[in-house]
């Protein structure tokens, strides 16, 4: 009875990361509303993320004074902000399966960072897993016409760099989990959405694209309620969807938690094709299934190991699966 509890509450993790993984698949959807109702994709990414920052001010009240100076804290503010700013207008402004792709090259970035920020070791199945959910990812967003995955021009650069903050968000928020105890959850959460709203507000300055500029959103944008409305919901339902996350990330390894949050991508299949009328194909539904059996073999993969060695390694020097 005891290992069965065990069991179960090792699996509580991973679940908050694939349930949070799956509020991102789907969030396209609220986002191509606001677009349609005239906010731009820089606007609706800087004023979500002050809606969920605010929500979070609020939330931990007194918390936000224990804050540390800290060079950690900012970098992940920093990271969370590349991640929002550089996902969003590239999926916008270009080929969104090539934007995808190279944004979830993320778990080899989180291979390296995990190795050199937290020390935790390069196994052989950590790799064989890792180039399984990356060829599910190629296998799900590739075509003959699009060629190599290689960024030319701005909109796939910035799914590039994305992918990179998304993978320092990760690293960090474990380091920051062991490192500085002070810095909760909900500190973490109030930080990530705080560095994507500000660097938000400053790339619209430079953004020639937008459809509406920010001081002149409330006199000209139609339906002034429902965005408001949409960018209030939004905010609030990302910031406790991140703090499902974040409660995952400090259980999991990194390398583990970032081939779990590839499962974003089969529920962004699925939600296209129920609320866009995209049908998913064979590849698809291939790619999609080697990511999903990539986080699935991770898993097992741990639990043998754990069972094998009869004890836990220091968090610090864990093997990564």
């Amino acid at each position: 009875m005891t290992m069965h509890r065990a069991h179960r509450g090792a699996l509580w993790p991973l679940a908050a990361i694939m349930i949070g993984s799956a509020v991102w698949g789907v969030i396209w959807y609220p986002l191509r509303i606001l677009a349609g109702l005239g906010v731009s994709a820089t606007a609706a990414g800087a004023l979500t993320g002050l809606a969920a920052c605010v929500f979070m001010a609020l939330f931990i009240r007194g918390g936000l004074l224990k804050i540390p100076l800290n060079p950690l804290v900012f970098v992940l503010a920093v990271a969370a902000g590349v991640t929002n700013v550089g996902f969003t207008w590239g999926v916008i402004h270009g080929e969104v399966m090539r934007v995808l792709l190279l944004f979830y090259l993320s778990p080899a970035w989180t291979a390296l960072l995990a190795y050199g920020l937290l020390h935790e070791r390069l196994t052989r199945s950590a790799l064989l897993l890792t180039a399984l959910s990356l060829a599910g990812a190629g296998l799900m967003l590739w075509t003959p016409a699009s060629g190599l995955p290689l960024p030319n021009n701005a909109a796939e650069w910035c799914g590039l760099i994305a992918g990179m903050g998304f993978a320092m968000n990760n690293v960090l928020t474990l380091r920051i989990s062991r490192t500085l105890p002070s810095v909760t959850p909900q500190i973490r959460t109030f930080l990530v959405f705080a560095g994507s709203a500000v660097l938000g507000f400053v790339t619209m300055h430079f953004d020639k694209t937008a459809g509406v500029p920010l001081h002149s959103l409330a006199l000209s944008m139609p339906h002034l309620t429902l965005a408001i409305e949409l960018v209030v919901g939004m905010g609030v339902a990302l910031a406790l969807n991140n703090l499902l996350i974040q409660h995952g990330l400090v259980h999991v390894a990194a390398n583990r938690a970032s081939l779990v949050m590839l499962f974003e991508i089969v529920v962004t299949a699925l939600s296209s094709w129920l609320l866009a009328d995209e049908v998913p194909g064979t590849r698809e539904w291939l790619g999609g299934g080697c990511i999903v059996l990539s986080a699935v073999l991770a898993s097992w993969f741990h639990r043998e190991n754990s069972s094998a060695s009869g004890s836990q390694e220091p968090p610090a020097k864990r093997a990564v699966v």
